[in-house]
This record gives C-alpha cells, structure tokens and sequence, in this order.
C-alpha cells in the first residue's frame, strides 16, 4: 500500500506514524506546506482520558509528550474581583511546535518520508499521486482540497459572530483560568492556560460590537497587543503579551456531509472544526487520525472504500457530538453578556456546564466543595427572592418551590404533555387516562400536563386525541384533576390546541402524521394557508378566513371555561409543533396577504387575539401559559429574535410561562439533537426578556435538572419521555439527593418511600465513590 498524507499537522502525521507502525511495509508519506521548525500558534490543549488514548496506541509518543507538558487539575473563573476554582478537571497543555516535532521525530524513527516547505496543489493530486492507493487530506481548516472536491465532500461553513485572536504570554500558571473583563465597550474573556515552563496561551475573545468600540483592527497585532496588555494589566502581573500571527479572526465552522471521494479521504479541521472554548480542535484529529489508521489497517488491502466507510462508521458520531457540545459553548461566549448580571458562583456554575457534557453531579464527583458553594449562594439567593429557607435541609435547585401567580409547585419538575392516542374516537378521557395521569401525579412531579386537548372535533389531531367540547368530556377531565388534588401533591395543568392542518391524521403508533386509512373518517382542515403538510399525499387545508378565525377563537373560549369548571390549576395555549396557532407563527407556514401574515407582528395577531380571550375568562390569580418553537430547525424559519419578541407579545398580555419546544413545524426540519437540545432556547427567553420559562427537550437525567435550574437556563423542567418508562422520575431523584417532601408521597406509599431514601443514600455513596475511581488516570511530568 502506498499512503499519501497532505498535511503534516497533527493528525496527518499521527495517521502516518501509526499505520506506519503497523504496516512497515507500506509506503507512507508526508507533505507540509510549512518548514518543519515553523512555530505557529501556541499551546494545545489534552484531557486526561486522551493523554490515556495516547498511551495505549505508541507509548513513545505519549512519553514524550507527558514529559513536555504543563498539567493542571483547577479551572479557575475570574469575574467581577470573584476568583472561583473547580478543581478536578485533569487537562494538560503542551506547545504545539513541541507536539508537532515529537511527531514528526516518531515518524522518522518508523520511517515515514516527509517533505516540507510543499505547496500541493488540489488540481494536481491525482496525477502526482497517481501511484498513491490512499490520499489523505489533512490541509488544514482552509482546506484546498475541500474546495476543490467540494461537490463530493459536501461542506458547509458556518462564520460565528465572536472575534478572537491567539496570543502567548511568559506569565505562568498551574491552572487553566477564565479572566471575565467587563470595558467600557462590552465584556472580553480570556481563556488562558500553561503550555511550557514560562510560557501560556492567552485567546482574547469578544463580540463585534466590543471589537469594533475598542478600535482593534485585523492585522494591526502590535496595536492590540498593547490595548490587551492595558486592559488585562492585573491578570498579566507585569508579563508581556507575545505574538505570533496573532490576527484578529472569526470562527469558521466546518461540517462536511462525506469524507471520502474516490480515494481521498479528510481529515482533521478540514473535515470538521470544534470551538477552542473545549480545547478539541487537536484531540479531535488526533482521535479521528487512530479511527483512520484503524480501519486502513483493517481494510485497505481488500478494499479501500470499505476502509473509508469503517472510518465514517466509527468516528462520525463521536465527532458530531464533540462539534456540538463545542457549538453550544461557542453559542454562549456569543451571548455571555446574557449571564453577566449572575452572582459569582451561578455565573461559574455557567462557563462550567455551558457546553451540556458537564452536569450538577459530574461537579459533585470533580469537585464537592465548589458545589457546595454554589449551593450556599443559589439558596441564599432563593431566600431572598422567595422566602423559603432552603439552606438547612439543601435539597438541591430541582427540589425548591416555585410560584405563578397563587400557584405555588413543590418543585421544578414537570411531566411533559405527551399524546396517548387512546379516545375511543369521541374525544371522552377514558380509564387509560385516569391511571396515566393520576398514577404520575403520585411519581412527585410538581406539575402534570395533559396530552393537547382539543377544542372541537375538527380540531383533533387524530382519532384518539381527548376534547373539551362537551359535558361528558369535561366532566371525565374533572374526575381525574378532582382525583390528582385529592391523593397528591402534584398540580394540573390542561394543554388546549387545535391540529390545524396536521390534523385528520392516524395514530401515533400507526402511519404518523399521515391521513387516517379510511378515507370516509378524515374531516377538512384549516391553517393559516393552504399548504399541506405532506405535498400530494396530505389534504389541503382551507386558509381560515375571518368568520372561521371567529368561530375558533370562540371554542378556545369555550374550552377555557370548561377547563374553569373542572378545576385545572393552569392552562397552556399550544403555538407550537405547526398546529394552527404554530402556523400562523412560522413564516413557512404563514403565507397571507392580510394583516395576519407577513411581518412576525402580524403572524402573532390571531393567536394573540385567541390567547386574549382565554387570559379574559380564566381566573385572575392561576396562571396561564404558551408553548412555543423557539425555531422550526429550517433555514427561512423562525429566528431567536422571533423567539424572545414573541415571548415578549405573550407576556405583555397576561402569560406567566413560556414553554420552549421546537420544530415540527414542517416535514423536512433539519434538528441538531443531543442532551438538552432544546434548553439554549429556553435560555435565551429566561435571560433576554426574563420571562419564567420552561425546558424540554431530551432532558433525561436528575442531574441536567439541577444543571439547567443552576444556571438559569430556564425555571422548571419539562420530562417527557422519561416519564413514559419511569412515573417515578422525581421521587427517585428525590430519594437520590435526600430532598424530603411528604406531599410528593401518597399516605399508601410512605413506607416505601423510607426505604427509597435509604437505599439511594447508600447506593449514591458507592456510586460517587466508583465514579471519581474510574475517572482517567492523573498525568504528571516525569523527571
């Protein structure tokens, strides 16, 4: 096999040297436009759990590296004269010129062949490399062999609004620090690590407008240089600022759909770029070098496609999920002026979790005291703003109570609306529904949400969805609600919509979100305009006109009224998920020429109008609520401008909660899924407008609860599926954190719920315990 690697970074040549290892025999090679002994950039960065990857593939490189490197253990945040450390963390940094000889040495020693100083032109690969069965493009972030087969790769490339530059300094430190600096012009962050004796990184970061107000410019490196070294005079101590192509620039984000064509394949940044803010661009390549190596090693002899595709299969996922966590970190040092009004430890809690990976109890195993802390200041904080004394008994965030109006929950914990498809076609909750939502008002979550309920037969979403449009409904809802009060803690809340044009649909177990089979049991539908949701095979809605939009709002009225009767505690106007309201929202849904479409003021006119009716009837002292989709996961759609000045519209007229979903606007949404996916939007609506907000979205674990309440992400926390498999969710979590509320137990239960309490403490203690056993290994220099 002869291997050609186009790039002599670190992945490159980690590739190389590692098949080269392996395969002695195979011809590999390196070309680098750079000179071997070129020296940009400064430090990069390495985990503990990587430096163990490192030792376990060529134990050379790794001992080399471990002896080169500055490691530290503490992440310390510097904001408003408050120094908070977070120890635990195992990362170490190391010059990348030193990374890269150390490389390059172990690739001589196997006797790969590298030239350097060699510009390879993209158009010129497959004739100088004819005789090559593999060619591997690690050309950098500005790839221009990316470009050149850019139909093949597919790539996109996203520029984020942030400007940062790299510099050095010879001020040293033992551990990694945040330095938060609010100018006159906006606030700047420097993230700042050791990378060698006397030597560390320092990567200014800040929005355009601080940039701009500054009067920094591009290339002009000595005149930032010695703004820099004046605004961060204290945390230099007297060093200088060292520059090395320190230009302003920023961040490109690079995704490609493929990573191979014919016989080249990419790799490194040029596949795809992770955020500095976790320290991943180099541990990136480098992983995803060792999945290449692999699967060449495997496969390239039979078969070099297959070897490309055992690449793929191994590391994009991994991959993808370290370019999102890096994009959710990227997305708040865009916004951090959102967390700058935090107390001192909330806003630490913050820069710690930011990115999603680490959680409330990832802090307790790293670090007891600095949660401990932050507790201290979150619960003194809740006293003052509530009344409640929480700083005894500490049950943690997710175990405090929260108020709307006269309605005060137990705690934070929600169990979101989910559709049960189980009416036997007349819209009448049945016995499937009083043990679904009286059994889970018994689990300890503060707030039960009912399934969208519908406020008249052509408003269904299909068959099985329930009703309030008639006496024997209401008085099936007001059997379960008088139920749920009287053997629980738990409160109620009745979630009204209407299906708009996703109705007439088969159950959510059959074909979703297509036609009922028969059709002689479909009914017509409206929307804001006539586009069906599956072109050639949904029905066409009828665009509502005024008449239409009248009687509507009427049974929303209707509805409200019933709900009164049968005694909810809250009511929640569905505008999400394109239903009728969501598409008057959604500009993809909403395409009137009248004063109900166009600008987003008019897009929110009707379902205001509605949600005024209802807010006129529903008592004064219970809350009422919206769900929204903070987006609709599609280019053209609704935008987090649109997000927080709907929030806004809604808050003016009377709401008390917005409950942020997303998508489902439309058949062909493009979501970017992962733990929490949706919580940044719930975020943006707490923070921006400050209205109280709730979080959904694949939330799944006791700890993300007290993770997002922590850190402001939103007030309470909706659990969705979760709930489905484990009614219990927050009297487990309960028992977990030693959190006692006898209301969040029925009388019958309370027996149980000693032994619960009991057994979680101990099974918390070994679990910790095994937990902080099993955390990689602690690298220190040796000599």
């Amino acid at each position: 096999m002869k291997i050609t690697v186009i790039g002599g970074g670190p992945g490159g040549l980690y590739t190389a040297l590692l098949t080269k290892k392996a395969r002695p025999d195979w011809e590999i090679e390196v070309f680098e436009r750079n000179q071997a002994d070129d020296t940009f950039g400064f430090g990069v960065v390495f985990s503990d759990e990587t430096l163990d990857e490192f030792l376990s593939r060529d134990k050379p490189v790794f001992d080399r590296i471990k002896d080169e490197f500055a490691y530290w253990d503490d992440v310390a945040i510097h904001f408003k004269g408050h120094e908070m450390r977070c120890a635990g963390n195992g990362f170490c940094g190391t010059s990348r010129q030193t990374l890269l000889s150390i490389l390059q040495d172990r690739c001589r020693e196997l006797g790969v062949k590298m030239e350097f100083g060699v510009e390879i032109k993209p158009e010129d690969l497959k004739v100088r490399f004819a005789e090559s069965d593999v060619i591997v493009a690690g050309d950098g972030i500005n790839s221009a062999i990316r470009t050149y087969y850019e139909d093949g790769f597919q790539p996109s490339t996203t520029w984020k609004s942030n400007r940062f530059c790299w510099m050095g300094s010879t001020r040293p430190m033992e551990e990694f620090n945040y330095f938060f600096r609010e100018t006159e012009h906006g606030q700047i962050v420097a993230h700042c690590y050791q990378y060698e004796k006397d030597h560390s990184t320092w990567v200014f970061e800040m929005d355009e407008a601080t940039w701009q107000g500054h009067g920094f410019e591009e290339f002009d490196e000595e005149g930032s240089k010695i703004k820099l070294e004046e605004i961060f005079a204290e945390e230099l101590q007297g060093h200088p600022l060292l520059l090395n192509r320190s230009n302003w620039r920023n961040f490109p984000r690079v995704f490609c759909e493929n990573w191979y064509v014919d016989n080249i394949v990419i790799l490194g940044d040029a596949k795809a770029s992770a955020h500095f803010s976790i320290g991943s661009g180099t541990k990136l390549a480098m992983e995803c070098a060792i999945a290449l190596s692999d699967a060449l090693l495997k496969h390239a002899e039979d078969d070099v496609q297959a070897a490309f595709n055992a690449y793929d299969d191994a590391r994009r996922t991994p991959c993808q999920i370290i370019q999102h966590n890096a994009d959710v970190s990227l997305a708040w040092f865009e916004h951090m002026n959102r967390s700058w009004d935090m107390d001192p430890y909330q806003f630490a809690m913050v820069v710690m979790c930011r990115a999603k990976s680490i959680t409330y109890d990832n802090l307790v195993v790293r670090d007891p005291e600095f949660v401990r802390q932050a507790d201290d200041e979150w619960y003194a904080r809740h006293l003052r703003e509530t009344g409640e004394d929480l700083r005894e008994t500490r049950p943690t965030p997710m175990f405090s109570t929260f108020k709307l109006r006269d309605l005060e929950l137990m705690n934070r914990v929600v169990m979101s609306p989910m559709a049960q498809y189980s009416c036997d076609g007349d819209g009448v909750p049945n016995d499937w529904h009083k043990v679904h939502y009286v059994g889970h008002a018994h689990g300890g979550a503060a707030m039960i949400y009912t399934e969208m309920t519908c406020t008249s037969p052509d408003a269904r979403i299909t068959e099985g969805c329930p009703g309030m449009w008639n006496d024997e409904q209401e008085a099936a809802w007001k059997e379960i609600v008088d139920m749920i009060h009287a053997t629980s803690g738990a409160k109620v809340t009745l979630q009204v919509g209407h299906a708009g044009r996703k109705g007439s649909t088969q159950l959510g177990w059959e074909k979703m979100d297509h036609p009922i089979a028969n059709a002689e049991s479909n009914w017509p539908l409206v929307s804001a305009s006539p586009i069906p949701w599956f072109d050639g095979i949904s029905q066409v809605p009828v665009e509502l006109d005024q008449p239409g939009m009248d009687r509507i709002k009427v049974d929303f009225e209707k509805a409200t009224e019933r709900a009164i009767r049968a005694g909810f505690d809250m009511v929640e106007l569905h505008c999400a998920h394109g239903y009728l309201m969501g598409s008057f929202l959604s500009p993809l849904t909403n395409q009137r020429s009248d004063e109900y479409g166009g600008s987003l003021e008019n897009r929110l006119r009707y379902p205001l109008e509605v949600f005024k009716a209802m807010r006129a009837i529903w008592p004064a002292e219970r809350p009422m609520a919206v769900r929204v989709s903070g987006t609709d996961w599609k280019e053209g759609g609704l935008t987090e401008a649109d997000l927080i000045a709907v929030a806004e519209a809604f808050r003016d007229a009377g709401c008390d909660l917005i409950d942020v979903s997303a998508g489902q606007t439309i058949p062909d949404q493009e979501p970017v899924y992962g733990r929490m996916f949706q919580t940044h939007l719930a975020e943006a609506v707490r923070n921006v407008p400050k209205i109280a907000s709730m979080a959904v979205g694949a939330i799944t674990e006791a700890a993300q609860v007290n993770t997002i309440l922590h850190t402001r992400r939103a007030d309470l926390v909706a659990i969705g599926r979760p709930h489905l498999w484990n009614p219990y969710f927050a009297n487990q979590a309960a028992a977990w954190y030693g959190a006692v509320n006898k209301r969040a137990w029925a009388k019958q239960y309370e027996s149980g719920a000693m032994q619960a309490f009991r057994e979680a403490e101990k099974s918390r203690e070994k679990t910790l315990d095994l937990q902080r056993k099993a955390a990689p290994g602690r690298h220190t220099r040796t000599g």
